[in-house]
């Protein structure tokens, strides 16, 4: 942190601050133009071609290349591209490519640019809920919610799942024999149709808000598997399920408390609870040299806390931490709760449950 001393003229420390609130708003652009070179498949042409003018890469891409010349520009002065000048081309570096490309599957990082495009686009909403307290209805995040589920599933695979039951001694062996299997806030059912793909003999049920989601969950057709828009807070089917998973959904409720207690009386005597949110503390003072926190933060600002107020309930916030989800998992009466992570999520933890 830059610290002004004694005597310092105001106007030397006012251009500092000046030049990193610059150098945040110019990344800040950087990153719409990340955005569009992912979503126009900019990135993965380049990561296949030689040093090539904005003609090759235009037509290659299927493209006008007035755009397209622009948008190299934006690259290459980000320093993202290299430029010769003489010849007129452009040239994305292998390691770049591996982080911005779709062959880099979930080393991608370009879908989290198209995350902040579409943020922005909610923004009069979201200034509103600040001068009314209100929230932002569901359907307004359908393009939103099917991004984050389409980058999810390149990441929920059976070697995804095997760590996630590897959390709970006995899963395996019971799925195999046959249990049933609730998936709270299931959006497009990505994660259910893998286990219902590798445990045939077990039911598994998905509830979502999103009726674009759960058309989109459906369209597997696994007999072994059904989806219907549900509301959590108002479930009703006590003792029924083996398993119940939260996987980043339980800070979007606009009543959490209410949907622990009924996914508590859900389960079995036997049941366990599973839940994944974001690895932080409760205490934003703990949370400041968190790497993702300003992103999650705001990540928070725009979509989860108007989502939850938009059901006129209590709104958590992404960052709602292990200390609070602690004491809210015991007062809506589970047990024996414990904090895990998975190898190939470090960003989350799963709390592990049962009654």
């Amino acid at each position: 942190m830059t610290v002004m001393e004694p005597g310092m003229d105001q106007s030397v420390g006012a251009s500092v601050y000046a030049g990193r609130i610059t150098r945040t708003l110019n990344n800040g652009f950087i990153g719409l133009m990340i955005s569009l070179g992912h979503r126009l498949g900019l990135f993965d042409v380049l990561a296949t071609m030689p040093p090539s003018t904005s003609e090759q890469l235009a037509s290659a891409a299927g493209l006008a290349e007035r755009y397209v010349r622009e948008w190299l520009a934006a690259m290459t002065s980000a320093h993202i591209l290299d430029y010769d000048e003489r010849a007129a081309t452009y040239f994305l570096h292998v390691e770049y490519a591996a982080v911005l490309s779709r062959g880099a599957g979930t080393n991608n990082l370009a879908p989290v640019a198209e995350l902040l495009s579409l943020l922005a686009s909610t923004e009069d909403l979201v200034v509103e809920g600040f001068r009314s307290g209100g929230g932002v209805m569901p359907d307004t995040y359908d393009r939103l919610n099917g991004l984050i589920s389409s980058d999810r599933r390149l990441m929920l695979d059976e070697s995804y799942v095997d760590q996630l039951l590897d959390l709970v001694p006995g899963l395996r062996m019971h799925l195999d024999l046959g249990a049933r299997v609730l998936d709270a806030g299931c959006g497009d059912g990505a994660l259910l149709q893998v286990m219902a793909g590798m445990f045939p003999r077990s039911n598994f049920r998905g509830y979502d808000l999103s009726h674009e989601a759960i058309a989109r969950a459906s369209e597997a057709g696994l007999p072994n598997a059904e989806f219907a828009v549900g509301d959590i807070a108002s479930l009703d089917e006590p003792r029924t399920y083996d398993l119940v998973l939260a996987l980043d959904t339980i800070h979007e409720q606009g009543f959490p408390r209410l949907v622990l207690r009924n996914i508590a009386a859900s389960l079995k005597r036997d049941g366990t609870f599973v839940m994944q949110e974001i690895a932080a503390s409760s205490h934003l003072s703990r949370n400041i040299d968190h790497p993702f926190a300003p992103m999650l933060y705001a990540l928070s600002t725009m979509h989860s806390v108007p989502l939850a107020l938009g059901q006129e309930g209590e709104a958590l916030g992404r960052m709602w931490g292990t200390e609070r989800a602690a004491k809210m998992l015991g007062e809506a009466g589970f047990r024996q709760v414990r904090f895990e992570t998975l190898a190939v999520d470090g960003l989350h933890y799963f709390a592990v449950a049962g009654r």
